[in-house]
């Protein structure tokens, strides 16, 4: 079959590799129709290569039609259309019972000392091959795997892989008082979709904050009330203008959907270039007990956020060594709640939004759809933010 496998920084190639194949009971093998390119590929693509491994198959926001089901899969079939969760996860661990389905006692790649394995994403979490692919082993695939009708496109469906859980999850933790006000930093796919699923769970006022024209006029078209970080001089006066607009307080909530590669973090963007740099030996000990990440978003969502307030980080975040403002966020007493998706937590409460209505704009939520052999082209348009390219949909 065809693959996205990652050679290297800024080197990703489509080559041929071996066909999945089901190698326990609880496998599936689904023949993927559709395949998100994410942010979080980014970082693989630019910051965490000191995890990865020539060869490695990226991608981790699949749908598709199972092919084959292993003996302990009860409830799928082939010729099933499924979207197949980030994450795997087992389903019967008393986390997963508890609605932590990335934290799987089953699945937590415990030589790296991380949670529940996820596709395509680095040795932390278990090289497990990618759905950036033809076809796909879907492990634990007795609870992974969600259903979905035939009929409607693969857009209506393919976000409850990553994208829907993950905003959905993002305003949860932000614990917007109803008509209250939240603010997003970052209008990438999760900010974008936060922004709408705060606007429908009740939140009176969203602000957005970028500063790519295309994410901003997204946004500004749904009813968020913008901010082009292009257009103040300094952090201070961007959250004093969001300030002025909640009685001087801010936002009731901050949502960080930037992570580690924020803009304005010139030193940290060094250090992270320098691990890369390193011989593969020496780069993953390295970046394991001293990397560090690009905080600027991170420290102004600190800054913005009301006294009392709460912060949800979302963006994706690998630094070993951040140093962070204690004495602020101890003094504004700042609730903080973080972490990846447990996507099979949320998904029953989001498919009700994934009608006709389309309440969410899933159905025109991809700015891009390509081939899946045109994935090298995807990823620098993406990361280059070429072409108002917001979210990308591969088709193999």
């Amino acid at each position: 079959m065809k693959a996205v496998t990652w050679q290297g920084k800024r080197d990703v190639r489509v080559e041929s590799v071996p066909d999945p194949e089901v190698q326990e009971p609880t496998d599936a093998v689904i023949r993927v129709t559709s395949t998100g390119l994410c942010g979080s590929d980014l970082h693989l693509y630019e910051v965490l290569t000191a995890f990865m491994t020539p060869g490695d198959i990226l991608g981790h926001e699949p749908m598709g039609i199972v092919q084959e089901v292993g003996a302990a899969v009860p409830d799928l079939a082939a010729g099933d259309r499924v979207v197949v969760p980030f994450q795997i996860a087992c389903g019967n661990c008393w986390m997963c019972v508890t609605g932590l389905p990335t934290q799987c006692e089953t699945t937590q790649v415990h030589s790296e000392g991380m949670g529940a394995a996820l596709f395509g994403y680095t040795r932390l979490y278990g090289s497990v091959p990618g759905a950036q692919a033809e076809y796909l082993r879907v492990p634990q695939a007795q609870y992974g795997p969600i259903k979905v009708p035939e009929g409607p496109p693969d857009d209506r469906f393919v976000y409850l892989s990553d994208v829907l859980p993950t905003a959905w999850q993002a305003v949860a933790y932000a614990d917007v008082p109803q008509g209250g006000s939240i603010a997003v930093l970052g209008l990438g796919p999760i900010g974008d979709m936060a922004c709408r699923i705060a606007q429908v769970r009740g939140a009176g006022r969203v602000f957005g904050v970028d500063r790519v024209s295309e994410r901003l006029r997204r946004a500004r078209e749904r009813g968020v009330e913008t901010y082009d970080l292009r257009g103040f001089d300094n952090e201070k006066e961007l959250i004093q203008a969001i300030r002025d607009e909640t009685d001087g307080r801010g936002p009731d909530a901050v949502i960080d959907a930037v992570g580690t590669e924020a803009h304005g973090s010139a030193a940290a963007r060094l250090a992270q270039q320098a691990s890369s740099l390193l011989p593969r030996k020496l780069s993953g000990p390295f970046a394991e007990r001293f990397s560090v990440d690009r905080l600027a978003a991170l420290n102004t969502a600190i800054e913005l956020v009301r006294r009392g307030g709460t912060l949800s980080l979302v963006g994706v975040y690998g630094g070993m060594a951040d140093p962070l403002p204690m004495l602020t966020m101890f003094d504004k007493q700042i609730q903080i709640r973080m972490g990846q998706a447990n996507v099979r937590r949320w998904s029953d409460e989001i498919i009700p939004y994934l009608t006709d209505e389309d309440p969410l704009g899933v159905d025109d939520f991809a700015t891009h759809r390509l081939p899946l052999a045109d994935a090298p082209h995807a990823y620098e348009m993406f990361q280059r933010k070429q072409d108002g390219a917001v979210k990308v949909l591969m088709t193999p």
